[in-house]
């Protein structure tokens, strides 16, 4: 579990979840600690505490200064549905851009939904442009069940200028942040801090194809996390599709 990346947190979380009753099977986080910092030594210290995830040595201010222009049309994030605010109910996301080096002129977009965590990457192989932008959401978006896209929340940067695009296409409503409360998209801007492990600062991310960014999506995608008690964002969208085919069957 270390090797794909999970803290320690999750694993004993995801350990309680797959061997319940069995103790076993069973292990607190602060235990991995020990046995990471404490009782390897020399080469298998290094190879175990290679698989634990990187945190920042310092905080840094949240948020960032942008010179971001006027969007036309934009639909201000306090229209949004009240049931958008919690996490209750399903196909509301947020969205973002991480961006490479400037000389490269690349990015990747991440899209995140608020009740699962599920996690869509955006392949952007000819830059990050409006249309371009507009292009990978419809895309990517398209293939998820209308009632897991509901809405999107993205910040005010000028390459969501197409969103009418978006919403014709795919009935999805656009909102937009207020400028420079990034906090107001927690959930994205998270998960772009844990995709820096895979998509560094400072580098060109046109180097990772479609395929590169399937295999990071997959790998959050089967990651475990402590607010849906240790199961994934895939095990959670699966369980919603059940309940909607449940649904529908005892209808029918």
């Amino acid at each position: 579990m270390l090797a794909k990346l999970y803290s320690p947190d999750q694993v004993s979380g995801r350990l309680r979840l797959e061997h319940p009753g069995d103790p076993g099977m069973n292990v607190s986080h602060e235990t991995i600690y020990q046995s990471l910092y404490v009782h390897p030594r020399g080469q298998l210290k290094r190879e175990l505490q290679a698989h634990l995830r990187r945190g920042r040595v310092m905080r840094h201010r949240r948020g960032r200064k942008e010179n971001r222009g006027g969007i036309r049309g934009a639909v201000s994030i306090h229209d949004r549905p009240d049931e958008v605010g919690s996490r209750l109910v399903p196909g509301h996301h947020e969205g973002d851009l991480i961006k490479g080096t400037l000389a490269s002129n690349s990015a990747v977009g991440t899209i995140v939904e608020r009740t699962t965590g599920y996690l869509t990457l955006l392949h952007l192989p000819d830059g990050h442009s409006a249309a371009h932008v507009a292009d990978a959401v419809i895309s990517q978006m398209s293939g998820l069940p209308p009632w897991f896209a509901k809405t999107l929340t993205w910040d005010r940067g000028a390459e969501m200028s197409e969103h009418a695009r978006i919403s014709r296409a795919t009935d999805i409503n656009v909102f937009f942040a207020d400028p420079y409360k990034p906090y107001q998209r927690g959930s994205n801007e998270n998960m772009n801090g844990l995709l820096r492990e895979y998509l560094p600062k400072g580098t060109d991310l046109s180097v990772h194809s479609f395929c590169d960014l399937s295999v990071i999506e997959a790998e959050i995608n089967d990651r475990p996390r402590k607010r849906l008690d240790y199961r994934t964002p895939r095990e959670a969208f699966a369980t919603l599709i059940a309940q909607r085919q449940s649904g529908v069957a005892t209808t029918a």
